[in-house]
């Protein structure tokens, strides 16, 4: 595709393997099939980890210079492929081909060399304990398998691949059966740089087939997942049976509140940018929850910005907003919109799927919808929708600006538009969210912790949390005397 040939076969102990069965793998631009990928089950999924249990010795032994200079030949050769892996992912997902240029994959390689760095700087001082020392190390856990979602695959993937391998873990990805195709890129990235044998895993399939016999490995010692909440419950219910440790980054249903003191042409902006990626974003603030006052001049800005947004072929310079990322994902986001009129919700933008361009080009189009009249109780403020969907509700006082943002079960992320820094700082410190943003969005720095509270995950990773999770931390007490000195 693009010009670019994609193995569709597994990836384990350095080979590709095939699997008796196959399916389909289309593209949300326009519904073609690209490719048919290999089916995986627990077959290839025991290979894999017996693949990655075989390599544990040799890669936790491997010296953490030479982790991180694999690391770094491994981001060159994303740098390298950065046009065909930007390519190849904007067929497979519908995310904008620009975006994937200039900001998804070189971040994919910054991933990559961030954790590599880290390694080598990771440490904590010694300290003594009634004249003992404590020297705390991050010692390899095993083999982690890796689940990873269709709406950011190769960053995403990058994001728990790179400190994965730099704690000395061997990994098995299971990429997401709709974006299953630049994880096999970057498997051919990985072998290219001089990673051993079986360090690098790609298991292809659904999750059903070949992710649960996968988490359900005894010899899996680290399970980290980005996903929805019911199959991280499964995957959890999975790893508690060997005790394993679990990383989710989840769901999301995160507000961005406006005050009347705010930037209005700045929140604006902020808004219309929940649309990114035809809103298939985690940390999307999808619940806008404006002053009263200001609703109205902030609603003229938004509308006016929004419809501005041209949605089409995702590939196109033009573009702002492209495809969902398929069919059966267009009808449950449509569903969500349907059942919110039918209850008495108004589409101030929007409300349905883009027919005309679904109907000529034959992707997964849904339009920019913006819903006002809505409950809070109502399942489209209630549930994540996870599509270019938004609902306006508005408040009267900063306490029930504050009940309303964190009157979901989710906990994410949250985004303020204010004037005030003392009330930024105030509303910051009672929002339940991993990540607050005040007066910008999608700011990340991957040493800050990033994750989310309630059911949108568990655990933090970035920086150190990310070796902590990926490593067994030890701590050795030396005592200050009973030594032999030899001469």
């Amino acid at each position: 595709m693009a010009g670019v040939t994609v193995d569709t076969r597994h990836w384990i102990g350095g080979e590709r393997l095939d699997s008796a069965a196959t399916f389909t793998d289309r593209s949300p631009i326009d519904g073609t099939p690209l490719a048919e990928i290999a089916r995986g089950g627990a077959e290839e999924a025991r290979a894999a980890v017996a693949a990655a249990r075989a390599a544990f010795p040799g890669w936790a032994a491997t010296p953490p210079p030479e982790r991180a200079r694999l690391l770094h030949a491994i981001a060159d050769g994303v740098d390298a492929r950065l046009e065909d892996l930007a390519a190849v992912e904007t067929a497979d997902n519908g995310a904008l081909l620009r975006s994937h240029r200039r900001g998804v994959m070189p971040r994919a390689a910054h991933n990559l060399r961030f954790f590599a760095d880290r390694l080598l700087a990771l440490g904590h001082d010694d300290f003594t304990t009634r004249g003992h020392t404590n020297h705390v190390t991050w010692d390899p856990a095993g083999p982690a398998a890796l689940i990873t979602p269709w709406n950011a695959p190769l960053m995403l993937a990058t994001w728990k691949i790179g400190p994965a391998l730099a704690a000395g873990d061997p990994v098995v990805l299971k990429p997401a059966e709709w974006t299953p195709l630049t994880a096999s890129l970057f498997a051919d990235i990985t072998a290219e740089a001089g990673l051993p044998p079986g360090v690098f895993n790609v298991l292809q399939g659904y999750g059903a087939e070949a992710g649960e016999p996968l988490v359900s490995d005894a010899d899996i010692r680290r399970v980290s997942f980005t996903g929805s909440v019911p199959t991280a419950r499964r995957i959890a219910r999975a790893a508690a049976e060997h005790l394993v440790p679990t990383s989710f980054e989840l769901g999301g249903k995160s507000p961005l509140l406006v005050f009347a003191d705010a930037d209005l042409d700045l929140a604006a902006d902020l808004a219309v940018e929940q649309y990114d990626n035809a809103g298939q974003v985690c940390l999307a603030a999808t619940r806008l929850l404006v002053e009263e006052p200001v609703r109205d001049a902030f609603l003229e800005r938004f509308l006016h910005r929004a419809r501005a947004l041209v949605q089409g072929d995702p590939r196109e310079e033009a573009t702002g907003i492209g495809p969902t990322i398929h069919p059966r994902h267009l009808e449950r986001v449509d569903g969500f919109v349907r059942r919110a009129l039918a209850a008495g919700a108004t589409a101030l933008l929007g409300g349905g799927p883009h027919t005309e361009l679904t109907g000529r080009t034959g992707g997964a189009y849904y339009r920019p919808t913006l819903l006002a009249g809505v409950a809070q109780d109502s399942e489209i403020v209630q549930e994540e929708v996870f599509g270019p969907v938004l609902t306006l509700q508005t408040f009267t006082t900063e306490d029930e600006a504050v009940a309303l943002a964190n009157g979901t079960r989710f906990g994410l992320a949250a985004t303020l538009a204010t004037g005030d820094r003392d009330r930024a700082d105030r509303v910051a410190a009672r929002l339940v969210a991993g990540t607050v943003w005040t007066n910008c969005f999608f700011v990340r720095d991957l040493a800050a912790p990033f994750g989310g509270s309630r059911a949108s995950g568990m655990g933090r990773e970035g920086g150190d949390w990310s070796f902590d999770f990926y490593c067994d931390l030890k701590n050795t007490v030396t005592a200050p005397k009973g030594w032999q000195h030899h001469g």
